[in-house]
């Protein structure tokens, strides 16, 4: 009985050695299918992302020209409403423009100094502690 269960089981006539062959030869081929797969998707991601990057960096270029124009055409309607020199009502604008600058950084660098995670970083502080106090009750006494 157990000499024809094994005769007719395909798999066991090879014997171990063949059959580990064999299903590193399927793990193989399995990766390497799926790798081919993962190339060939990362390739169009890639382009994919090349081209959202471009079409951000497009957006931003055409952003900042939109701005420009804008500045320049509210800095000349100013000055040919209040009948003044553009150069005056540009320079104008621009001293406003660096005092926003300036007041935005400052917010920013009142922003990086505060701890973005403070209550981690006072458990990590009883964690120092802890492992201070634990290594001074570890070590012997002479």
């Amino acid at each position: 009985m157990i000499g024809d269960a094994r005769s007719r089981n395909a798999a066991g006539r090879g014997g171990l050695f063949s059959n580990l062959l064999a299903l590193a030869n399927a793990l193989a081929t399995f990766f390497e299918s799926r790798a081919a797969l993962f190339t060939m998707e990362s390739k169009r991601a890639l382009v994919q992302l090349i081209l959202v990057v471009v079409g951000l960096l497009a957006g931003a270029l055409f952003f900042a020209l939109g701005y420009l124009f804008l500045i320049g055409t509210i800095v000349v309607a100013i000055a040919h409403s209040a009948h003044v020199s553009w150069e005056r009502v540009a320079i104008f604008a621009a001293l406003a423009h660096f005092v926003l600058a300036v007041a935005c950084a400052f917010f920013a660098a009142t922003r990086l100094r505060k701890n973005p995670f403070p209550e981690t970083a006072a458990e990590l502080k009883k964690d120092r502690e802890w492992l201070r106090n634990l290594d001074g009750a570890s070590r012997p006494r002479r």
